[in-house]
């Protein structure tokens, strides 16, 4: 929601000096002008892209809009739930652990987490490196080393997106040109006409230029970089998830377990030890006042 609200601020200071400066607004409305950089600025991206990674853009957007999705509240409730499935682990045993993570929507643990259930990615990155961990044999060195490995695949795959957005934003200045020439182009088609018509063609292809840049500038490039701060925060949480698993691997209690992931949280979102505690012990009020 911030993205949008300084979209709307840079949007709104360059109408507010224009207006300062007796500009008329309706001299920048030229649809035609807007579907030319719009339409090519969308072609391009289409081109570039295989459909896989125009859908994830598309998720991304929709991400930048709604908010954050890692805040303070959400990693109280995960150090809760893997406090909850280590304890549970040590008392019930590895054995019924591995049904759990094999069947995660079953389990008396998970199941009472249906959000984490849902980050389909996480879910399968925390429940396969647990499956290793029990499955025995498996050096917790090797295991780590598979978790980097599946970090950095799913990290190139959420740049993409943000790399196909700063291109198109990248190209939208070029596209105001093209824009701004066939514009002239038909402004040279009409001379020898009447004045009014010829100041207002060229006044449109010139709109074209302005809103290439501004595109670019004001809107698709911020957002781009806004999308590219919501991917670092997910590998810091793909991170805190796999310092979780680290520690139970190497045969930490739940409580130093989800300590050690709680210390790779950014410290901008991390919970206090104290706050955690309530959580794991106290029942989650805490997580109730971060929310």
């Amino acid at each position: 929601m911030i993205s949008i609200i300084g979209i709307f601020i840079v949007l709104g200071a360059i109408a507010g000096g224009y207006l300062m400066e007796h500009g008329k607004l309706l001299v920048l409305v030229q649809p035609a002008e807007l579907i030319i950089i719009a339409g090519a600025a969308i072609g391009t991206v289409v081109v570039a892209n295989p459909l896989p990674t125009l859908m994830r853009l598309v998720k991304a957007m929709i991400g930048v809009v709604t908010g954050g999705a890692y805040n303070k509240a959400v990693y109280l409730d995960n150090l809760k739930m893997i406090y909850e499935l280590f304890s549970y682990a040590r008392k019930a045993g590895t054995a019924k652990l591995e049904e759990d993570v094999d069947h995660p929507e079953k389990s008396p643990v998970l199941s009472k987490y249906p959000k984490f259930l849902k980050s389909h990615h996480a879910l399968q990155f925390f429940c396969d490196t647990l499956r290793m961990a029990v499955s025995g044999g498996v050096d917790p060195m090797d295991i780590d080393q598979m978790m980097e490995v599946d970090l950095e695949v799913h990290h190139r795959e959420s740049s993409e997106p943000v790399t196909a957005l700063t291109t198109m934003a990248d190209s939208l200045p070029g596209l105001g040109i093209v824009a701004a020439v066939l514009g002239v182009v038909i402004t040279m088609g009409s001379l020898g006409g009447p004045k009014e018509e010829i100041g207002h063609r060229v006044a449109a292809a010139l709109v074209g230029t302005f809103l290439g840049i501004l595109l670019c500038y004001g809107v698709f490039g911020p957002l781009a970089q806004a999308m590219g701060k919501q991917t670092e925060a997910e590998g810091h949480y793909f991170g805190f998830l796999r310092m979780a698993a680290l520690g139970f691997i190497k045969g930490l209690s739940p409580m130093m377990a989800v300590e050690l992931a709680r210390r790779s949280i950014p410290t901008t979102v991390r919970p206090t030890f104290q706050d955690m505690e309530a959580v794991c012990r106290g029942g989650g009020k805490a997580a109730s006042k971060a929310a």
